[in-house]
Protein backbone atom coordinates (compact mmCIF):
# COMPACT_ATOMS: atom_id res chain seq x y z
CA UNK A 1 0.00 0.00 0.00
CA UNK A 2 1.16 3.27 -0.55
CA UNK A 3 2.17 5.74 2.09
CA UNK A 4 1.12 8.62 0.27
CA UNK A 5 -2.62 6.97 0.04
CA UNK A 6 -3.15 7.04 3.71
CA UNK A 7 -6.33 8.58 4.98
CA UNK A 8 -5.35 12.15 5.85
CA UNK A 9 -7.65 12.11 9.27
CA UNK A 10 -5.12 8.79 10.59
CA UNK A 11 -2.14 11.77 10.41
CA UNK A 12 -4.56 14.36 11.88
CA UNK A 13 -5.47 11.89 14.71
CA UNK A 14 -1.74 11.26 15.10
CA UNK A 15 -0.54 14.46 15.13
CA UNK A 16 -3.35 15.40 17.54
CA UNK A 17 -2.63 12.73 20.05
CA UNK A 18 1.55 13.78 19.82
CA UNK A 19 0.12 17.23 20.34
CA UNK A 20 -1.70 16.27 23.58
CA UNK A 21 1.13 14.43 24.93
CA UNK A 22 3.79 17.48 24.17
CA UNK A 23 1.79 19.63 25.77
CA UNK A 24 -0.20 18.09 28.37
CA UNK A 25 3.41 16.13 29.89
CA UNK A 26 4.86 19.14 31.38
CA UNK A 27 1.46 20.13 33.24
CA UNK A 28 1.62 16.83 34.57
CA UNK A 29 5.05 17.07 35.58
CA UNK A 30 4.28 20.19 37.25
CA UNK A 31 0.91 19.50 39.20
CA UNK A 32 2.79 16.34 40.04
CA UNK A 33 5.52 18.69 41.68
CA UNK A 34 3.14 21.28 43.30
CA UNK A 35 1.12 18.60 45.04
CA UNK A 36 3.62 19.14 48.08
CA UNK A 37 3.18 22.86 48.68
CA UNK A 38 -0.25 23.10 49.62
CA UNK A 39 -1.36 24.58 53.11
CA UNK A 40 -1.98 21.06 54.56
CA UNK A 41 1.58 20.50 54.65
CA UNK A 42 1.31 16.52 54.13
CA UNK A 43 5.11 15.80 53.71
CA UNK A 44 8.36 15.53 55.70
CA UNK A 45 9.89 17.43 52.99
CA UNK A 46 8.18 20.50 54.22
CA UNK A 47 9.31 20.06 58.02
CA UNK A 48 7.29 22.11 61.03
CA UNK A 49 8.94 20.84 63.60
CA UNK A 50 12.41 20.28 64.53
CA UNK A 51 12.11 16.35 64.65
CA UNK A 52 10.84 16.57 60.79
CA UNK A 53 12.96 18.87 60.43
CA UNK A 54 15.92 16.65 61.46
CA UNK A 55 14.59 13.67 59.40
CA UNK A 56 14.80 15.96 56.34
CA UNK A 57 18.59 16.56 57.11
CA UNK A 58 19.12 13.17 57.07
CA UNK A 59 16.94 11.67 54.37
CA UNK A 60 18.82 14.30 51.99
CA UNK A 61 22.12 13.04 53.72
CA UNK A 62 21.73 10.13 53.13
CA UNK A 63 20.64 10.15 49.32
CA UNK A 64 24.05 12.20 48.94
CA UNK A 65 25.75 9.33 50.25
CA UNK A 66 24.35 6.91 47.85
CA UNK A 67 25.42 9.30 44.89
CA UNK A 68 28.84 8.62 45.45
CA UNK A 69 28.13 4.81 44.58
CA UNK A 70 25.09 5.58 42.44
CA UNK A 71 26.28 8.37 39.76
CA UNK A 72 29.44 6.43 39.02
CA UNK A 73 27.32 4.08 37.00
CA UNK A 74 25.23 5.45 35.33
CA UNK A 75 28.09 7.64 33.86
CA UNK A 76 30.99 5.55 33.28
CA UNK A 77 28.50 2.55 31.82
CA UNK A 78 27.93 4.47 28.76
CA UNK A 79 30.87 5.72 28.30
CA UNK A 80 32.59 1.94 28.49
CA UNK A 81 29.77 0.60 26.21
CA UNK A 82 31.18 3.44 23.46
CA UNK A 83 34.72 2.82 23.90
CA UNK A 84 34.59 -0.45 23.77
CA UNK A 85 32.13 -1.01 21.00
CA UNK A 86 32.57 -2.80 17.97
CA UNK A 87 35.31 -1.76 15.76
CA UNK A 88 36.45 0.88 18.33
CA UNK A 89 40.22 1.85 19.10
CA UNK A 90 40.18 1.36 22.28
CA UNK A 91 43.39 -1.35 23.47
CA UNK A 92 42.41 -4.86 23.53
CA UNK A 93 43.72 -6.81 26.25
CA UNK A 94 42.41 -10.58 26.36
CA UNK A 95 44.75 -11.19 29.23
CA UNK A 96 43.92 -8.45 31.75
CA UNK A 97 42.85 -9.84 34.81
CA UNK A 98 43.79 -7.58 38.09
CA UNK A 99 44.36 -3.69 38.52
CA UNK A 100 44.79 -2.52 42.09
CA UNK A 101 43.47 0.55 41.57
CA UNK A 102 40.13 -0.67 39.86
CA UNK A 103 39.55 -2.95 43.18
CA UNK A 104 40.39 -0.05 45.17
CA UNK A 105 37.79 1.78 43.73
CA UNK A 106 35.79 -1.12 43.63
CA UNK A 107 35.58 -2.21 47.26
CA UNK A 108 36.96 0.87 49.17
CA UNK A 109 34.42 3.33 48.08
CA UNK A 110 31.45 0.91 48.55
CA UNK A 111 32.77 0.09 52.12
CA UNK A 112 33.28 3.93 53.61
CA UNK A 113 30.50 5.20 52.34
CA UNK A 114 28.54 2.68 54.58
CA UNK A 115 30.70 2.99 57.39
CA UNK A 116 29.91 6.73 57.55
CA UNK A 117 26.07 5.94 56.94
CA UNK A 118 25.87 3.29 59.62
CA UNK A 119 27.94 5.76 62.06
CA UNK A 120 25.19 8.62 61.20
CA UNK A 121 22.65 6.07 61.43
CA UNK A 122 23.61 4.96 64.90
CA UNK A 123 23.71 8.53 66.03
CA UNK A 124 20.14 9.52 64.61
CA UNK A 125 18.62 6.81 65.60
CA UNK A 126 19.96 7.69 69.17
CA UNK A 127 19.30 11.39 68.78
CA UNK A 128 15.51 10.98 67.30
CA UNK A 129 14.11 8.62 69.82
CA UNK A 130 10.83 8.98 69.62
CA UNK A 131 10.32 8.00 73.64
CA UNK A 132 12.91 10.82 74.55
CA UNK A 133 11.51 14.32 75.86
CA UNK A 134 12.47 17.06 73.69
CA UNK A 135 14.63 19.61 75.54
CA UNK A 136 12.97 23.13 76.26
CA UNK A 137 12.43 25.54 78.32
CA UNK A 138 8.80 25.41 78.07
CA UNK A 139 6.79 22.47 79.97
CA UNK A 140 5.57 19.56 77.72
CA UNK A 141 1.74 19.70 76.94
CA UNK A 142 0.54 16.22 77.82
CA UNK A 143 -1.90 14.97 74.88
CA UNK A 144 -3.17 11.19 75.71
CA UNK A 145 -4.84 9.59 72.06
CA UNK A 146 -7.48 7.21 71.55
CA UNK A 147 -7.43 5.52 67.87
CA UNK A 148 -11.15 3.94 67.37
CA UNK A 149 -12.30 2.74 63.81
CA UNK A 150 -11.62 5.16 62.17
CA UNK A 151 -11.28 8.63 64.23
CA UNK A 152 -8.77 9.71 66.55
CA UNK A 153 -9.91 10.81 70.27
CA UNK A 154 -7.50 13.40 71.68
CA UNK A 155 -7.71 14.19 75.31
CA UNK A 156 -5.62 17.12 76.86
CA UNK A 157 -5.38 15.52 80.68
CA UNK A 158 -4.59 18.71 82.62
CA UNK A 159 -7.33 21.16 80.70
CA UNK A 160 -9.79 18.36 80.96
CA UNK A 161 -11.27 18.59 77.64
CA UNK A 162 -10.84 16.11 74.54
CA UNK A 163 -11.41 16.60 70.74
CA UNK A 164 -12.03 14.02 67.96
CA UNK A 165 -10.36 14.56 64.17
CA UNK A 166 -8.44 17.68 65.78
CA UNK A 167 -5.54 18.41 67.62
CA UNK A 168 -4.83 21.88 68.58
CA UNK A 169 -1.40 22.83 70.23
CA UNK A 170 1.19 25.65 71.00
CA UNK A 171 3.69 26.58 68.97
CA UNK A 172 7.18 26.27 70.11
CA UNK A 173 5.84 24.05 73.11
CA UNK A 174 6.80 20.48 73.43
CA UNK A 175 4.03 18.04 73.14
CA UNK A 176 4.50 14.81 75.29
CA UNK A 177 1.84 11.91 73.78
CA UNK A 178 0.61 8.53 74.96
CA UNK A 179 -1.07 6.52 72.94
CA UNK A 180 -3.03 3.61 72.58
CA UNK A 181 -5.98 1.63 70.77
CA UNK A 182 -9.41 0.74 71.40
CA UNK A 183 -9.45 -1.42 68.13
CA UNK A 184 -6.97 -3.17 66.34
CA UNK A 185 -3.18 -1.89 65.66
CA UNK A 186 -3.21 1.30 64.04
CA UNK A 187 -0.26 4.05 63.33
CA UNK A 188 -0.21 7.54 64.39
CA UNK A 189 1.69 9.65 61.89
CA UNK A 190 1.89 14.02 61.12
CA UNK A 191 4.26 13.90 58.35
CA UNK A 192 5.23 17.67 58.97
CA UNK A 193 6.13 17.17 62.18
CA UNK A 194 7.79 13.78 62.01
CA UNK A 195 8.18 10.07 63.61
CA UNK A 196 4.74 8.05 62.98
CA UNK A 197 3.94 5.57 66.23
CA UNK A 198 1.99 2.48 66.30
CA UNK A 199 -0.34 2.31 68.29
CA UNK A 200 -1.81 -1.46 69.80
CA UNK A 201 -5.04 -2.16 72.14
CA UNK A 202 -4.42 -2.45 75.75
CA UNK A 203 -0.75 -0.90 75.17
CA UNK A 204 0.97 2.42 76.17
CA UNK A 205 2.92 3.71 73.26
CA UNK A 206 5.06 7.41 73.70
CA UNK A 207 5.59 10.22 70.94
CA UNK A 208 7.34 13.82 71.69
CA UNK A 209 6.71 16.23 68.87
CA UNK A 210 7.00 20.03 68.14
CA UNK A 211 5.66 22.37 65.89
CA UNK A 212 8.01 25.19 65.00
CA UNK A 213 5.79 27.01 63.13
CA UNK A 214 1.96 28.48 63.51
CA UNK A 215 -0.55 26.65 60.64
CA UNK A 216 -2.44 23.65 59.61
CA UNK A 217 -1.35 19.98 59.22
CA UNK A 218 -2.29 16.87 58.40
CA UNK A 219 -2.29 13.52 60.12
CA UNK A 220 -3.21 10.24 59.67
CA UNK A 221 -3.65 6.44 60.47
CA UNK A 222 -1.25 5.05 57.68
CA UNK A 223 -1.89 1.07 59.28
CA UNK A 224 -4.93 -1.02 57.29
CA UNK A 225 -7.95 -1.37 60.01
CA UNK A 226 -10.76 -1.65 57.66
CA UNK A 227 -12.84 -0.49 54.85
CA UNK A 228 -12.85 3.20 56.17
CA UNK A 229 -8.83 3.53 56.80
CA UNK A 230 -8.82 6.34 54.28
CA UNK A 231 -10.70 8.31 56.31
CA UNK A 232 -9.09 8.30 59.56
CA UNK A 233 -7.29 11.48 59.17
CA UNK A 234 -7.21 14.53 61.24
CA UNK A 235 -6.04 17.94 61.54
CA UNK A 236 -3.10 19.54 63.41
CA UNK A 237 -3.72 23.11 64.46
CA UNK A 238 -0.48 24.88 65.70
CA UNK A 239 -0.99 27.97 67.49
CA UNK A 240 0.27 30.83 69.88
CA UNK A 241 -0.15 30.23 73.33
CA UNK A 242 -2.72 32.39 73.76
CA UNK A 243 -4.84 31.19 70.78
CA UNK A 244 -4.83 27.66 72.61
CA UNK A 245 -5.69 28.98 75.78
CA UNK A 246 -8.76 30.52 73.97
CA UNK A 247 -9.47 27.29 72.59
CA UNK A 248 -9.26 25.47 75.65
CA UNK A 249 -11.57 27.72 77.23
CA UNK A 250 -14.00 27.58 74.01
CA UNK A 251 -14.35 23.64 74.15
CA UNK A 252 -14.99 23.82 78.12
CA UNK A 253 -17.93 26.37 77.24
CA UNK A 254 -19.21 24.46 74.32
CA UNK A 255 -18.21 21.45 74.07
CA UNK A 256 -20.61 18.49 75.50
CA UNK A 257 -19.70 16.05 78.60
CA UNK A 258 -17.69 13.17 77.45
CA UNK A 259 -20.15 11.10 79.08
CA UNK A 260 -22.06 7.65 78.57
CA UNK A 261 -23.85 8.45 75.15
CA UNK A 262 -21.00 9.66 73.90
CA UNK A 263 -18.78 6.88 74.61
CA UNK A 264 -20.77 4.57 73.12
CA UNK A 265 -20.67 6.38 69.71
CA UNK A 266 -17.08 6.84 69.99
CA UNK A 267 -16.68 3.01 70.16
CA UNK A 268 -18.98 2.00 67.19
CA UNK A 269 -17.28 1.61 64.38
CA UNK A 270 -17.49 4.61 62.05
CA UNK A 271 -16.27 8.02 61.02
CA UNK A 272 -16.35 11.75 62.91
CA UNK A 273 -19.23 12.60 60.86
CA UNK A 274 -21.41 9.63 62.11
CA UNK A 275 -20.70 10.46 65.51
CA UNK A 276 -21.34 14.07 65.04
CA UNK A 277 -24.78 12.78 63.79
CA UNK A 278 -25.31 10.59 66.34
CA UNK A 279 -24.62 13.30 68.51
CA UNK A 280 -27.17 15.69 67.41
CA UNK A 281 -23.95 17.87 66.36
CA UNK A 282 -23.82 19.33 62.66
CA UNK A 283 -20.50 18.72 60.48
CA UNK A 284 -17.52 16.53 61.88
CA UNK A 285 -16.94 18.78 64.42
CA UNK A 286 -16.92 17.41 67.87
CA UNK A 287 -15.67 18.66 71.06
CA UNK A 288 -15.69 17.32 74.97
CA UNK A 289 -15.95 19.23 78.43
CA UNK A 290 -15.67 17.50 81.52
CA UNK A 291 -13.95 14.59 80.26
CA UNK A 292 -12.48 11.96 83.18
CA UNK A 293 -8.66 12.40 84.13
CA UNK A 294 -8.77 8.29 84.24
CA UNK A 295 -10.40 8.34 80.54
CA UNK A 296 -7.19 6.83 79.08
CA UNK A 297 -6.21 4.48 81.85
CA UNK A 298 -10.00 3.13 81.58
CA UNK A 299 -9.46 2.39 78.19
CA UNK A 300 -6.15 0.82 78.34
CA UNK A 301 -6.99 -1.39 81.13
CA UNK A 302 -10.86 -2.66 79.73
CA UNK A 303 -10.27 -6.44 78.32
CA UNK A 304 -12.80 -5.53 75.90
CA UNK A 305 -11.54 -5.51 72.22
CA UNK A 306 -13.52 -3.96 69.10
CA UNK A 307 -12.76 -6.57 67.19
CA UNK A 308 -13.80 -9.92 69.65
CA UNK A 309 -17.37 -11.12 69.40
CA UNK A 310 -19.74 -9.19 71.57
CA UNK A 311 -21.33 -11.16 74.03
CA UNK A 312 -23.87 -10.32 77.18
CA UNK A 313 -21.79 -9.70 80.63
CA UNK A 314 -22.86 -8.73 84.13
CA UNK A 315 -21.62 -5.34 84.80
CA UNK A 316 -18.57 -5.21 86.82
CA UNK A 317 -16.99 -3.38 89.30
CA UNK A 318 -14.88 -0.67 88.77
CA UNK A 319 -13.84 2.25 86.80
CA UNK A 320 -14.43 0.75 83.22
CA UNK A 321 -18.30 -0.07 84.52
CA UNK A 322 -19.21 3.51 84.15
CA UNK A 323 -18.11 2.79 80.10
CA UNK A 324 -19.24 -0.21 79.77
CA UNK A 325 -22.83 0.06 81.30
CA UNK A 326 -23.44 3.54 79.48
CA UNK A 327 -25.96 2.04 77.13
CA UNK A 328 -27.75 0.02 78.87
CA UNK A 329 -31.72 0.04 80.68
CA UNK A 330 -32.97 -0.82 84.25
CA UNK A 331 -33.20 -4.54 84.57
CA UNK A 332 -30.46 -5.08 82.18
CA UNK A 333 -27.19 -5.64 81.17
CA UNK A 334 -24.64 -4.07 78.38
CA UNK A 335 -23.41 -6.17 75.48
CA UNK A 336 -19.41 -5.57 75.70
CA UNK A 337 -16.74 -7.46 73.64
CA UNK A 338 -15.25 -10.91 74.51
CA UNK A 339 -11.81 -11.83 73.77
CA UNK A 340 -10.09 -14.43 73.35
CA UNK A 341 -8.83 -16.30 76.61
CA UNK A 342 -4.73 -15.47 76.15
CA UNK A 343 -5.85 -11.44 76.20
CA UNK A 344 -8.30 -12.30 78.78
CA UNK A 345 -5.60 -10.79 81.65
CA UNK A 346 -6.13 -7.00 82.73
CA UNK A 347 -3.51 -5.09 81.68
CA UNK A 348 -3.06 -3.68 84.80
CA UNK A 349 -2.33 -7.24 85.90
CA UNK A 350 0.55 -8.12 82.95
CA UNK A 351 4.52 -7.15 83.61
CA UNK A 352 5.37 -3.76 82.56
CA UNK A 353 6.80 -3.66 79.01
CA UNK A 354 10.08 -1.56 78.32
CA UNK A 355 10.44 0.58 74.77
CA UNK A 356 10.25 0.37 72.56
CA UNK A 357 7.57 -1.97 72.67
CA UNK A 358 5.11 0.13 74.25
CA UNK A 359 4.07 -0.10 78.21
CA UNK A 360 0.72 -0.93 80.04
CA UNK A 361 -1.40 1.08 82.59
CA UNK A 362 -1.30 1.00 85.96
Amino acid sequence: MNISNRSPVTGARGRTKQHVIRRGLPLLILASALTGCSDGHISFLDPQGPIARAQYEHFWFVIGMCMIVVLPVFIFTPIIAWRYRYHGKAVYRPSWAFSKIMDTLIWGVPFIVVAIMSYVLWQQTTKLDPYKPLDGPKKPLQVEVVGFDWKWLFIYPDQGIATLNRLVIPVDRPISFRLTSASVMQTFFIPALGSQMDVMNRMITRLHLKASHTGTFKGRNVQYNGKNFYKQQFDVDAVSAEAFDEFVQRVKQQGQPLGREAYTALSKRGTSEEVARALGLDGDTVRFSRVSSDLFSTIVNSPHADWAAPVARPPRAGPAATLENDSTHPGTTAPVQAIPLKHATRASSLPQSDHPHGETAQ
